[in-house]
Order: C-alpha cells, then structure tokens, then sequence
C-alpha cells in the first residue's frame, strides 16, 4: 500500500510504501470499545477510602459494664453505630479496577482507529519531523500547515527527537509520542495525527507481531 508524504510545510513530497494492515485494517467498533475499556480501567487508581471499625480511633475501652445499666450492650466505641466509628461498606482503595485484553487484541484495535482515522483524512505522515529550535511557535506552525482546521493533534515522532518533545509539551489540547508508544486512548482523545516516517517502523513491528 502506497500512502503520500508531506513535508514540514504541508506539501507532497513523494509516496511511501506501507504494509496494508497499517492504514487500511477492519473498521471494528466494538474491538475498540473493548480495548479503550480496558485500558482506562488498568489507569484508574481508587481515591476514595474510608476507615473501617479497625482503623479509627479510639474503642480501646468498653463504654460500660455489659449489664445492670439499662442501656444497650456496646463493646466498643468504634462499633459502626457510634458516631465517629467505623464505616461499614464504604469505599476502600484496595479496589482493583484492571481488566485483561490479549495483546493482539489491542494492537488489532489501535490498527482499526488508526486506519478509520486515515481514511476519513485525519492521518498524515511527514518525512522529517524536524524542529530546528524547541518553541512551541514552532511546532504550532508545524500543524497549522498540515491541519490548519486542527484543534487537537497527535503527533508521532522517531525515538530520540527531543526537540519535537519540548516543542509540543506547551501545545494545547496536542501530545507528543513515539511510535512504540502509540496507545488507543491517546489516538481517540486527538482528531488528527501527524506521524513521522521513520516512526512507522515502529508502528510496523506492532502490527507484524500481532
């Protein structure tokens, strides 16, 4: 499969052959929703946490004599009927939230969003992503030409290109990844991509190895 190459610029500089489960795999809704579940569930960490009757303080000492008071017997003040005791069936932040998916799976669902994404013109791939000074003048200008409706892209750099990093850290609503690092979540969250070419490489040993 043969994609068209941009320059920094926005314009065509030439073709590149690509393997053909790259840019043009199975539209699979559900396969996608499946995998975005799963990994916003394995990044959701419990904050929520309240004390049981062995946690709070106090209750070392039996509020009163078990009999003869005409009161209720109690044991201890952390009982959850006390006030300030303990709660019963709160939320504890031991809760476990993980999901499993098979990797190829997930490398099957990032393929299917990001061929959806280049089919309907939201996917470009450069030649160079070269930034000569690490500003994020610079990198906007950079989308602007690709995609000068563009509001939030993703950007999909070589390993090693640390200008682009700290070009496109300040650049709003847009991130900044490598190719080994192209996840679902990130590619749904943006509504353009622009991808590096020698970052394909990397795209590629994802889908070989599924």
């Amino acid at each position: 499969m043969e994609i068209d190459i941009y320059t920094i610029k926005g314009e065509k500089s030439g073709k590149a052959a690509v393997p053909a489960g790259i840019f043009d795999a199975a539209w699979n809704p559900d396969l996608v929703h499946q995998a975005l579940i799963v990994q916003l569930g394995n990044r959701r960490k419990p904050l929520a946490h309240t004390k049981d009757r062995s946690e709070v303080s106090g209750g070392g000492k039996k509020p009163w004599k078990q009999k003869h008071t005409g009161r209720a017997r109690h044991g201890s003040t952390r009982s959850p009927l006390w006030r300030h005791g303990g709660i019963t069936f709160g939320p504890r932040n031991d809760r476990d939230f993980t999901k499993k998916i098979n990797v190829k799976m997930r490398r099957a669902a990032i393929l299917s969003a990001l061929s959806r994404k280049f089919k309907d013109g939201e996917v470009k791939v450069i030649d160079h992503f070269t930034v000569p000074d690490p500003k994020t003048k610079t990198m906007a200008g950079i989308v602007k030409r690709l995609f000068p409706t563009a509001e939030n892209v993703l950007c999909v750099v070589e390993h090693g290109n640390m200008n682009a990093f700290r070009a496109g850290k300040n650049l709003p609503r847009s991130i900044v990844i490598e190719g080994s690092g192209l996840n679902l979540h990130d590619l749904l969250a943006r509504r353009n991509v622009i991808i590096e070419k020698s970052a394909l490489s990397a795209i590629v040993n994802k889908s070989a190895k599924a």
